[in-house]
């Protein structure tokens, strides 16, 4: 791989107006493309996210799993396929100044996969609820216990080898895309590793996290996943 891989940075978002702009102004200058994936936003994301200098694609399917998948359909498209795709939200709770630190063990080290760990990471007071910070420690218990593989969160900041990426076939249209990944991943017996990434509160209110409905059904949807590839 060259010195300066060719990274595209994908970014799901749903009502991010106010944050994607952020995000995208964040990240290194020398990504090749910003990848916006409007998941059927009802406000300006779609302008905010253009006018930042990415290049939007529209997923009606409500489901963070659908705009991922979108964002991979336009990248599929390119003319020179990227050496890298970095997945970040849109709410501005990681940090995107930190994309060389998550891309340094596939560049130096030849790992596949790099998981940006909240776990391991500095985290602000209050920008893991405590539902989501069990979330986390169960389902990746539960991946050791069944797979044998250790991570330490289901980070959502996270960068891939393009063509590992492929391989993966990627299907999850929901919550379950994360884990999928990191399922995936270790069944194929990829090279993966973990590097510790800051978290912040985000900006806006969580469509998750912020109420029961959204924890409930990404929970339940994160542990049938982890069962369904036993």
């Amino acid at each position: 791989m060259q010195a300066r891989p060719i990274v595209d940075v994908i970014i799901p978002a749903y009502n991010e107006a106010e944050s994607v702009p952020l995000v995208i102004a964040d990240l290194p200058d020398w990504v090749r493309e910003v990848i916006v994936a409007n998941n059927n936003s009802t406000d300006e994301t779609p302008l905010a996210a253009e006018r930042a200098g990415a290049t939007v694609v529209h997923e009606t399917r409500q489901g963070y799993g659908s705009a991922c998948l979108k964002g991979m359909a336009y990248v599929a498209g390119k003319e020179t396929p990227p050496d890298i795709i970095v997945f970040v939200d849109a709410d501005y709770s990681d940090h995107p100044e930190e994309l060389p630190d998550l891309i340094s063990p596939i560049l130096e080290q030849g790992v596949d996969m790099v998981i940006g760990s909240r776990a391991l990471g500095s985290k602000e007071a209050g920008s893991m609820m405590p539902a989501q910070i069990f979330g986390n420690w169960l389902a990746t218990s539960l991946m050791k216990w069944i797979y044998g593989v250790s991570y330490t969160d289901l980070g959502p900041f996270r960068a891939i080898r393009y063509d590992k990426l492929l391989e993966l076939g990627m299907r999850d249209k929901d919550y379950g895309w994360t884990v999928e990944m990191q399922i995936k991943a270790a069944k194929n017996k990829f090279n993966f590793a973990e590097v510790p990434v800051s978290y912040r509160k985000r900006i806006g209110e969580s469509k998750v996290s912020g109420t029961v409905k959204g924890t409930v059904m990404a929970g339940y949807k994160i542990i049938t996943t982890i069962f369904k590839y036993i």
